[in-house]
């Protein structure tokens, strides 16, 4: 996201359960190049990226923009939440403009299916609520992703439609902080 208004970033680190979402940090680096040369996670997101390109390319302190905060799990990065505008020339929207706020997410397939992706959504949903009450929040993900899908109607997001976009069916829900909890 370019701007939230008058929110400002980064918000003081947001503690869960068992996680903290905070900025990222020049420690974050190593876990950073994992997540996006992980063929797991790269599968429905267009692959994953040469490790060797990412080693080059990625900066010190990679992922430090509005919109992205760190999952860390007892001292260490274990994935990422952001929080971006959608681009209007995008299918999807729920406002004419578009522009709304998209969820996105990724986590080391090493801790997939103990929860984290819904404890750290979930607080960052939260988050967003309380600093932009009743604004809505996107999701997309191709529907084959059936853990996305999962996780999108745990987290309390409506689908709105169903599109084609990079050669596969989208799902694209909405939530909002009016009708939906989080927790």
């Amino acid at each position: 996201m370019t701007q939230l208004g008058s929110v400002s970033w980064p918000p003081a680190p947001i503690t869960t359960e068992r996680l903290v979402l905070r900025e990222s940090e020049a420690r974050d680096r190593a876990a950073f190049v994992e997540l996006f040369a992980s063929a797991e996670v790269g599968t429905y997101i267009g692959g994953p990226r040469p490790r060797d390109e990412l080693e080059r390319a990625m900066p010190e302190v990679p992922g430090r923009r509005f919109g992205l905060f760190v999952i860390e799990l007892d001292g260490a990065m274990i994935g990422m939440i952001t929080l971006d505008r959608r681009d209007a020339e995008r299918p999807g929207h729920v406002r004419p403009e578009g522009g709304e706020a998209e969820l996105g997410y990724l986590l080391l397939p090493g801790v997939w299916g103990r929860g984290y992706a819904a404890e750290a959504c979930a607080a960052a949903l939260d988050w967003f609520a309380g600093a932009l009450p009743g604004e809505p929040v996107v999701l997309c993900t191709q529907t084959a992703n059936d853990r996305a899908m999962r996780l999108a109607a745990k987290l309390g997001f409506t689908e709105v439609e169903r599109f084609e976009e990079y050669g596969a069916e989208q799902w694209f829900g909405v939530w909002s902080s009016v009708t939906s909890s989080s927790g």
